[in-house]
């Protein structure tokens, strides 16, 4: 009896681990712990493809369920799919539908899955806590009209982060506020905002600054637990419990877009970057407790990130730099290598391969090394535009454009 339970327990954790509950997947890194994948010499093969509607909301899958967000007609939905089939589960409306003409229409943040809620934001910025089993409200939240904001030019993006027992979003905006050096004149301080995750009651709110397009992550360095929000202005260091300020960088943007996430470099780096400023720069978290501080390593304009987030693997960062894929050396900034033919892609990392996904909807791989690039594999997923990352669980990448969602199966991988 014992040994069947802690098989029951190995098989549990094995499927919760293949899975991909949020942005980035399970440790908002961009890295799948899935292995023995890409070993035939076509390495895909459709399940299935089913309509969608516009949007860049990235797609999660836990417990055998896909969750994403779309536009379509005059409203926004978050829907659940099966994971297998692409058989619609349910669907719940979230808000209007967003148009926004130069980036594009629709929702761009991505749902994030914990246990059995699902928590999901709109363009608009309405928040919803949802019944990941049958999509029944638990709370909602109107981040616009609680914390005086408005929706940024385009379009409310930040990702859910569960940390404990709170839910954390950048939130507040900028709507009737002076801006003077880079912080914003109110009387709260509302850009970071940590809700109970279970109630979606406001636990604490922090920092006066305009909010960008980033999400944040939580990390432990110099022996103490922190966030890290990317603002228009700053990244700066939060405590999980009160939201007090650990340390705090500037950075700014020529049009405050801020959208890739910081990228956590164990035991106490971290990586930020984006396009039209000073590029990318490695910082170092310092002191104890407290007394934390942070300090430039290095920065560079080799690795711009528009959108898509950099993946650190083997100490190398691996992204794109505009429309050109790169390979830095996270340690010195060191270009080793760079390939075009994806346009502004986004890519993730899995058993020791790049998985890339165009612009245009050309998927892939290339083992990830910094000797070089050579692609090992393509397929065709789409012949349109493609701006949100891939995802990768129990053997199937699941992708979307903006009016699709397709799942492959990666063939070698145990089904």
């Amino acid at each position: 009896m014992k040994n069947a339970l802690s098989l029951l327990l190995f098989l549990s954790a094995t499927a919760q681990a293949a899975d991909w509950p949020q942005w980035l997947g399970p440790q908002r890194n961009g890295i799948s712990s899935e292995t023995g994948l890409f070993t035939a010499e076509q390495p895909f093969a459709e399940a299935w493809r089913v309509p969608l509607g516009n949007g860049f909301s990235g797609i999660s899958v836990a417990d055998g369920r896909v969750f994403t967000m779309f536009a379509r007609g005059d409203d926004e939905f978050a829907i659940c799919l099966d994971a297998e089939t692409g058989v619609e589960i349910w669907r719940h409306r979230t808000g209007p539908y967003y148009k926004e003409t130069q980036g594009g229409d629709g929702p761009r943040s991505t749902p994030t899955v914990d246990g059995e809620t699902v928590y999901v934001l709109g363009a608009t910025g309405k928040l919803f806590a949802l019944a990941a089993a049958s999509g029944t409200p638990i709370w909602e939240k109107d981040l616009v009209a609680e914390f005086s904001s408005q929706v940024p030019r385009w379009g409310f993006s930040t990702s859910p982060l569960v940390e404990g027992d709170l839910l954390l979003v950048e939130a507040g905006g900028h709507d009737g506020n002076f801006v003077v050096d880079m912080a914003i004149d109110r009387t709260t301080p509302v850009t970071a905002v940590a809700l109970d995750k279970a109630t979606g009651a406001t636990v604490w709110t922090a920092l006066n600054e305009k909010m960008s397009y980033s999400s944040p992550i939580a990390f432990t360095a110099a022996g103490t637990r922190q966030l890290a929000y990317f603002t228009a202005y700053s990244l700066t260091g939060l405590a999980p419990e009160d939201g007090r300020v650990y340390w705090r960088y500037p950075w700014k943007t020529r049009y405050d877009v801020s959208a890739a996430t910081p990228v956590f470099i164990a035991p106490d780096r971290i990586f930020i970057s984006t396009v039209n400023s000073d590029g990318g720069t490695l910082l170092q978290i310092k002191g104890n407790g407290d007394s934390l501080a942070v300090e430039q390593v290095w920065q560079n304009k080799k690795m711009e990130n528009e959108f898509g987030t950099s993946v650190l693997y083997e100490n190398h960062l691996y992204g794109f730099g505009g429309s050109i894929l790169k390979c830095l050396d996270a340690a010195t900034g060191e270009e080793k290598w760079k390939t075009r033919g994806y346009g502004k892609g986004t890519l993730l990392i899995a058993d020791g391969h790049l998985i890339i996904l165009g612009e245009q909807g050309n998927l892939g791989i290339a083992e990830a090394t910094p000797e070089g690039f050579v692609e090992k594999a393509s397929y065709p997923a789409f012949d349109s535009r493609c701006w949100t990352i891939p995802s990768l669980a129990n053997g199937r990448l699941y992708m979307r454009d903006e009016s699709e969602i397709v799942c492959l199966k990666v063939l070698g991988a145990a089904q």
